[in-house]
């Protein structure tokens, strides 16, 4: 009697964008989150907003995954949200910087964080959400590196599911299109807003809130349902 029953969970990349709306969508559940990304002092002030706890992460270096462990408990949910692309130049003129950053980001990340989490959250008959993009199912020009990490985290999603379907671990991707979170593009255009701003232009858009609300429906589902992915665009986007 008296044990804190509340459900926990981390959300990667939540210093902005998905990240952010995701963690205010499980935190409004009643979710604890653990809010974890680079940026210390915009983790902070979520942290604050939600009553969450803020970590500071870097998915693309071991050690800095190693003290999140660390500070994080028991862990129901894992919200495997950092990412991002870099570029659009062709393969001929491909900067190999960015493909590295990319592969790093997005799918080594993925990797280092699942691994340091996997064996609680099944200890807790737990769950993986990894948010990938269509960019994983649909190549395009100038899209090769973001393509190939993307595509990436969707074989990694589907491998893991197939390791861990006879355990009590529940696995899904989610794929959004595009969604208007400008730090994406501004990170991608190295900080041209312009050219950020011109990707969601005369066209519809989903927000983060939108990819947010997938999130919190998935991770309230009964333990004996597995959504293993979702594919969300905007009805122009196809």
């Amino acid at each position: 009697m008296g044990e804190n029953t509340q459900k926990a969970a981390l959300v990667t990349g939540a210093s902005s964008g998905i990240g952010a709306a995701s963690a205010r969508a499980l935190a409004a559940d009643g979710w604890h989150v653990y809010v974890a990304a680079r940026r210390l002092d915009r983790l902070e002030k979520l942290a604050a907003e939600i009553g969450g706890t803020a970590i500071q992460l870097d998915v693309t270096d071991q050690d800095s995954v190693d003290a999140a462990a660390a500070a994080v408990g028991d862990l129901d949910l894992l919200v495997n949200n950092a990412g991002g692309a870099k570029g659009l130049d062709s393969i001929r003129n491909a900067n190999l910087e960015d493909w590295q950053w990319m592969y790093d980001t997005n799918v080594l990340g993925t990797l280092r964080v699942t691994r340091a989490f996997m064996d609680r959250l099944i200890a807790r008959d737990g769950q993986i959400i990894n948010v990938g993009s269509v960019a994983g199912e649909n190549p395009y020009v100038g899209g090769a590196g973001y393509n190939a990490a993307k595509f990436g985290v969707a074989a990694f999603n589907r491998v893991l599911r197939l390791e861990t379907h006879t355990q009590p671990l529940r696995v899904t991707e989610i794929a959004p299109g595009r969604v208007a979170t400008e730090e994406f593009s501004l990170v991608r255009f190295g900080g041209d807003k312009d050219k950020a701003d011109a990707v969601y232009e005369d066209v519809l858009n989903l927000s983060a809130e939108d990819i947010a609300e997938s999130v919190r429906w998935i991770a309230n589902l009964p333990k004996h349902m597995n959504v293993d992915k979702i594919r969300i665009t905007p009805r122009d986007q196809v």
